[in-house]
Parts: C-alpha cells; sequence; structure tokens
C-alpha cells in the first residue's frame, strides 16, 4: 500500500532498436536508487498504443532500414528540419490519443519521460488539447537532432553532447529546455571490474588480443558472414566475440562458417552481459548506435565503425570519429586493414581510451534522473504559486 502513496515517473520507450529501451531502463534504475519516495515505471509506447500492428510495423521499419539504408537517409536528411513533409509525417505517425490518455489515468504520473519520439509527439498533442497537465521530459538517444523529436508541449530535453545542444538552439529550442547530461547508460556499465575473473568466465585468454562485434539488439551489422570470413587475412591469431543479438539465422551461420578458422570464436544470440565482454575486449567492431556507443565509452573500449547507415547512424559516427573514440570504415578491406593497424599499434588504443576519460558518462543516468526530478518539481511548483495567486 505504501507504494502506492508514492509519485510515479512514466517512461515511455519504443523496441525499435535497442537503444530506446536501454535508456529508459537506465533512468528507471537511477530513479529508483536515487529516489525512494518515487516509482518509475516503464512502458512500451507502441505496444501500448498499437498493441495489433506493432510487431509489423517494427519488422517493416527494421526491415525497411536494413534493405533500403539511402532511402531511409533520404528521408532523414529531407525531415530534419520542419517543413511540409516533417509536418505530414509527425501528423501521420503521432496518433494513438486515446489509449495514451487512458494510460495517463491509469498510471497518475507526476511527470513523463520519453525516449522515443512518437511517445513525444503523443504527449506534446495531449498538452496542446488540454487534456493533461504534467511536466515532459524528452530524451534523444543519439548524437544527432532531427524535428521528430521537437515538439512545443516538451518542458525538457536531455541530450548527449554539446553539439546535439546547440543544433536544438538552432532549431528554436530554448537554451534552459536543454541539458547536456550524456546519454543514460544503465549502472552495470559503470561498476568496477575483475578482468581476470571475467577471463576464466567466459573462457577467454588474456594473452590474446579481444575483439567484440556488436551489430545492436537486431544483429544488423552488414550481412555478417562476409565480415567473418575476411578475418582470416589477419597475420596472427585473434579472439572474436560476436554478439549476434535477437538475429538467429546469422548466429546459426556464423557457427558453421567459423568451424575451422585460426581464429578463437565466440558466437552469441541476446545476452544479457554485454558489459561483461567490453570490459575483457581490447576493441569493438560495431554499428554507431548513440546508445551502444556511449556504454562503450564508459567502458572505454575504442571503437571501429563499420558503414553506418545514412541518418542518425552516420550523425553518431561522425561524432564519435571526431572525439577520438572510434575510427570509421566503409567496406571489408577498410575494416579489416583499420583493426590490423590498431593491432600492431596498441599506443593508438591506448589514447582512444584516454580520450574516452573526456565523457564521464558513468553519472550521466543520475544526472539525467536529477534533471527530470527538477522538471517535475519546478512545475509543480509553478502550479502552487499560480494557485496561491488566485487565492489572494
Amino acid at each position: 500500500m505504501k507504494a502506492l502513496n508514492r509519485e510515479k515517473v512514466l517512461i515511455l520507450t519504443g523496441n525499435y532498436g535497442d537503444g530506446h529501451v536501454q535508456v529508459a531502463k537506465a533512468l528507471h534504475e537511477a530513479i529508483q536508487l536515487q529516489y525512494s519516495n518515487l516509482e518509475s515505471v516503464i512502458f512500451d509506447f507502441m505496444e501500448w498504443v498499437h498493441p495489433y500492428s506493432n510487431q509489423v510495423s517494427r519488422f517493416l521499419y527494421l526491415q525497411g532500414v536494413k534493405t533500403f539504408p539511402q532511402l531511409y537517409g533520404f528521408l532523414f536528411q529531407k525531415t530534419r528540419r520542419a517543413n511540409t513533409l516533417s509536418t505530414i509525417m509527425k501528423s501521420i505517425f503521432s496518433s494513438g490519443l486515446g489509449r495514451m490518455l487512458k494510460l495517463m489515468r491509469e498510471v497518475q504520473p507526476s511527470v513523463v519521460v520519453s525516449t522515443f519520439p512518437l511517445a513525444a509527439a503523443v504527449m506534446s498533442k495531449l498538452k496542446t488539447y488540454g487534456f493533461i497537465d504534467i511536466p515532459t521530459v524528452t530524451i534523444i538517444t543519439d548524437h544527432t537532432d532531427h524535428s521528430c523529436w521537437i515538439y512545443p508541449n516538451t518542458d525538457q530535453y536531455i541530450v548527449g553532447s554539446t553539439i546535439v545542444k546547440d543544433s536544438l538552439i538552432q532549431l528554436g529550442v530554448e537554451e534552459h529546455r536543454i541539458a547536456h547530461t550524456g546519454i543514460p547508460i544503465r549502472q552495470q556499465f559503470s561498476q568496477a571490474f575483475h578482468q581476470e575473473e571475467l577471463y576464466k568466465k567466459h573462457g577467454i585468454d588474456p594473452h590474446l588480443p579481444t575483439v567484440l562485434i556488436m551489430g545492436g539488439g537486431c544483429g544488423m551489422i552488414g550481412d555478417g558472414i562476409s565480415i567473418i570470413q575476411e578475418f582470416e587475412q589477419l597475420s596472427r591469431p585473434i579472439q572474436i566475440m560476436v554478439v549476434c543479438g535477437h538475429n538467429e539465422k546469422l548466429r546459426t551461420q556464423m557457427l558453421e562458417k567459423t568451424k575451422g578458422s585460426q581464429h578463437h570464436f565466440y558466437i552469441m544470440g541476446y545476452i544479457d552481459y554485454v558489459h561483461e565482454l567490453m570490459a575483457i575486449s581490447d576493441l569493438m567492431i560495431t554499428k554507431p548506435g548513440g546508445v551502444t556507443t556511449f556504454e562503450a565509452i564508459a567502458m572505454e573500449l575504442p571503437m571501429i565503425l563499420y558503414k553506418p547507415i545514412p541518418g542518425q547512424e552516420q550523425d553518431n559516427a561522425k561524432f564519435l570519429v571526431g572525439s577520438g573514440v572510434a575510427v570509421q570504415t566503409e567496406t571489408h578491406h577498410d575494416l579489416i586493414k583499420e583493426l590490423s593497424y590498431l593491432l600492431c599499434h596498441p599506443e593508438q588504443i591506448q589514447l582512444m581510451k584516454e580520450n574516452s576519460k573526456r565523457f564521464h558518462p558513468k553519472e550521466s543516468a543520475f544526472a539525467s534522473s536529477e534533471i527530470v526530478i527538477h522538471a517535475k518539481d519546478h512545475y509543480q511548483n509553478k502550479q502552487k504559486l499560480s494557485l496561491y495567486m488566485i487565492g489572494s
């Protein structure tokens, strides 16, 4: 019964790529650890608002990005700034007001946080029409700006870098509504690790170079197989840990194709201990998703970014390479060439590790939770002041 009396923080996310969900979890953890008087709850926005079409639309979205990346990039750039096309698309995708209002009445939150752009759109509409009167916060989960995140009734934005903050200001968002905290990451990426124990746990030889390959929750790093075959060009054996995510077909194919390799392969599906693998890796090959790469920065793990998709991945890659924590490659040949170079020049790997320390990502989730609670308290204090002025 005690929990029922606590104020609630509603976190809305969407499983269109793993990043939105992981940021929601990171914020949830931080609030639960910092504020015993608050209750944090997470809802999948798309699953709640569109329960019958969500799985189909998610499949079509992920397949579309994978199959037609240039078209996706074209639409991303065409709608980056507010214009007629972006307005039409926002209108089409910001449906579900009735279902969202029902959730508001059931949860009765004191503040709503969106880590998914369509959730931010619907929350803004509800406030525009006067259906709700509570503060709303949006966490942008990439190192990029885009009109799909920007809405008139969003009270606070949380961003991962000063570059995004400056871009939002250019888009017309007032500076006081933007907080630069870094992208929130889960606490497991901020803890200390005993590497020797992890080497034994995962069967890793501490004397061999170890490379981690991440393709995101959906295992979308190219076709996977052809990349793996290119590793045979390396002049010496290494250890390669491959996380295929939910792509079971890719995992099965890789298990078969890596038989007889000179390298030591560890092929995995979706796992919940990525932080342990990062802790024992020398390099990570990955798609430049905002959340995975920020987790790697927290672990001081240098990255080789492979073939970013036009749109937010290209923006992420530009930010990471410019920050000196990653290098970018576009072809299999360039990937192996860059990997070989870095393995032969450990001083370059160490420099990338040192550059990671400038970000202070370990505090990002707690800093974000403080911004959220401040937005809630500020909103409530304004309401109290308004009531006092009316009463006097």
